[in-house]
């Protein structure tokens, strides 16, 4: 079986140091599947209702916190900078975002509260290198701020995908129109599972629990 990961996005040339402390913070497929992330029970509901919160475009990630019934406790969405993928840079932009509009909650003895994060992106919905240091950075991110890690999801121009859950839909995408929240389309597959060509044999057995 041959795995379709998208080839890394050009960079400017770093030295071989810095190159390999940047992919020490990327999860590859296999080891987000092994990281025990809940699986959400509506993910069209909460992937509708923040693209009709925040409308994404390209390079736009949306941070989305549910409490314990997959209810929206709140949200932040900001652009990210053009800088070369590297999860310390994402923990530290999604640590930010989650200071600013939750408490934290750290003194509790485990988590009730859990984190989603939304990537709207170019390209398909093969795993990019890009999606593994954001994978990292909301990990690690989570684990400073006392929430649980929750679901990955890239928005593109062919739909959305909730990676290792096998989940995904053709609307929203990142070119569509945002409904009016509490609407949205018929689309009676939306949640027949969709292996995108990066896929691995870890993501479909997680999709399976």
């Amino acid at each position: 079986m041959t795995l379709g990961f998208a080839p890394p996005t050009a960079a400017p040339p770093r030295s071989s140091s810095e190159s390999a402390s940047r992919l020490a913070r990327i999860l590859e497929p296999s080891e987000w599947a092994a990281a025990g992330v809940p699986l959400l029970r509506n993910p069209r509901e909460v992937v509708s209702g923040l693209h009709s919160r925040h409308t994404p475009t390209p390079r736009t990630a949306v941070l989305a916190v549910l409490d314990h019934e997959e209810r929206l406790a709140a949200s932040a969405s900001f652009v990210r900078r053009p800088v070369a993928a590297d999860g310390w840079e994402f923990r530290n932009a999604l640590l930010a975002h989650l200071r600013r509009v939750i408490p934290h909650d750290l003194r509790r003895r485990a988590p009730v509260r859990t984190a989603v994060l939304l990537y709207c992106r170019e390209g398909d919905d093969r795993w990019t290198e890009e999606d593994g240091a954001w994978m990292w950075g909301l990990r690690d991110a989570c684990t400073l701020h006392g929430l649980r890690c929750g679901a990955y999801i890239t928005l593109t121009k062919g739909g959305w995908q909730v990676l290792g859950e096998g989940r995904g839909g053709r609307r929203p995408s990142s070119d569509s129109q945002p409904l009016a929240l509490g609407e949205g389309p018929d689309e009676p597959d939306r949640l027949a599972p969709r292996i995108a060509s990066g896929a691995s044999d870890p993501l479909r057995r997680a999709a399976a629990r």
